[in-house]
């Protein structure tokens, strides 16, 4: 195989492999059941054989169901697969040297993470938080195109973070937690470093967007069908760190600059 195809390909298995282990460890993680031993079946407590762990595609040939008690199998699993083997291909498009992929493949594993973790338990584990910051800080002072380099940041670049992070804090401050997560605030701060002042700008104003697309939907969703259960309303509480991450994943892959092209303009 042309190598120019087998290094995407091999971007994508390693993807979802990844994948997986997310999924393992958002099932475990703070529950005090470490990520030792065979991987077993929730329902039925079987262990799981290779056939039942092939990423993706296990889903699809057991039919969405255990093979050894017929209990449907969470639908989280193959979407975060595929969606880890997207993020891992489009890193390598990104960044094809292999340091820079693996640093920047660790970041986008780490937020997709707390996207899977926010959505489950409504909460950003700080540790997460804490080893971002740690990876988008250091991404400031070192370069891995065309091999290790440190580099000093602008003033602009340090500030983008804690000055993007600060409408969040302030929402947490105000509203005493309520209208938002203090992690979140704790999040935009990593996200600010890894995007800088003007796309992380944008990418916060598009993860307000979809968040009140989204929240704006499931309430007209909750009124249509009532008979459903619990009705989601302006109370109810809808977990801001996927909308976050859209927001940069959007900015960061695609290019997307509202400030830059609006100052194109003025010019």
């Amino acid at each position: 195989m042309d190598i120019g195809l087998l290094l995407p390909v091999a971007a994508v298995l390693l993807g979802s492999i990844l994948g997986s282990f997310l999924n393992a460890l958002s099932y475990r993680f703070n529950t005090g059941r470490g990520m030792g031993g065979r991987s077993y079946c929730d329902h039925c407590g079987h262990t799981l054989e290779a056939l039942d762990l092939v990423p993706i595609f296990s889903y699809i040939f057991l039919g969405g169901r255990c093979r050894y008690c017929s209990a449907r199998i969470s639908v989280q699993n193959p979407l975060v697969e595929l969606a880890a083997a997207a993020l891992s291909l489009m890193v390598y498009l990104v960044h094809p040297e292999p340091v820079t992929y693996a640093f920047w493949l660790v970041v986008w594993m780490l937020l997709l993470f707390i996207v899977i973790y926010d959505i489950r338990h409504t909460v950003i584990p700080w540790s997460c938080s804490g080893l971002l910051a740690i990876l988008a800080f250091a991404s400031l002072f070192i370069s891995l195109n065309g091999g290790v380099h440190l580099t000093t940041p602008t003033w602009m670049a340090l500030l983008a973070g804690p000055a993007l992070a600060l409408p969040l804090t302030l929402l947490s401050l105000v509203s005493g937690g309520r209208w938002m997560g203090w992690a979140d605030g704790a999040l935009e701060v990593s996200l600010g470093w890894i995007l800088g002042l003007s796309m992380g700008g944008t990418a916060l104003m598009l993860a307000f967007w979809s968040g009140a697309l989204v929240g704006v939907a499931l309430m007209g969703a909750s009124k249509l069908w009532r008979h459903a259960g619990k009705r989601f309303t302006m109370g109810s509480e809808l977990p801001f760190a996927p909308f976050l991450v859209l927001g940069c994943l959007i900015t960061y892959f695609f290019h997307v600059d509202f400030f830059y092209t609006l100052s194109f303009l003025w010019q």
